[in-house]
């Protein structure tokens, strides 16, 4: 059992059914109150994101999420389609709105970690960083510097992130998954 003094950052436990994770916490004693612990939790299953106090007394269990590895094989029309690594008849999809901005960087065949709650999977996280290819770039004007010498580019998943100049067509570059972000150049 966890205490309302246990909701540190990173902390998952289960509230109204539901398993959440804290994502701040903040100790607050005000002079003759009960010192109370003022939190910014997500819920695990719809990812909705809210503000709550916790008081002296007030217990939790502990969230026990398994991690599980999952491969992602394609998308089509907003559906994503996953398998078992070593049994590809097991398949399984979610919709788009299921992972929200990170399931643009999905590469056919790779693999993502899904969390089960209750033998379910509730969400699936693919690796921070991610190496993929320009499929489509504008080439780099030198005297262009109004957007801060940085240009469109197309991904072979798809996706459209901004790149500097010097990135061309053909070249595998790595990518933040959680900010969408250009990293660096990737060797192949």
């Amino acid at each position: 059992m966890l205490t309302h003094t246990d909701l540190k950052k990173g902390t998952q436990f289960i509230f109204e059914d539901q398993p959440y994770e804290v994502l701040d916490s903040l100790h607050v004693k005000m002079a003759q109150r009960r010192p109370v612990v003022q939190t910014k939790i997500k819920n695990l299953i719809n990812g909705s994101v809210q503000e709550k106090t916790f008081q002296q007394g007030d217990m939790f269990n502990e969230a026990n999420l398994e991690k599980k590895e999952i491969k992602f094989l394609y998308s089509n029309r907003g559906e994503y389609w996953f398998c078992e690594p070593n049994n590809p008849s097991k398949r399984f999809s979610f919709t788009e709105d299921f992972f929200g901005s990170g399931a643009k960087f999905f590469k056919p065949n790779s693999l993502v970690t899904g969390m089960l709650f209750d033998e379910k999977i509730i969400t699936v996280k693919s690796p921070i960083k991610v190496a993929l290819k320009v499929k489509e770039a504008a080439p780099g004007v030198k005297g262009d510097r109004a957007q801060g010498g940085t240009k469109e580019a197309i991904l072979e998943t798809g996706a459209v992130i901004q790149v500097p100049l010097f990135i061309e067509e053909g070249d595998v570059i790595e990518i933040n998954t959680e900010l969408g972000e250009y990293v660096k150049r990737a060797s192949e």
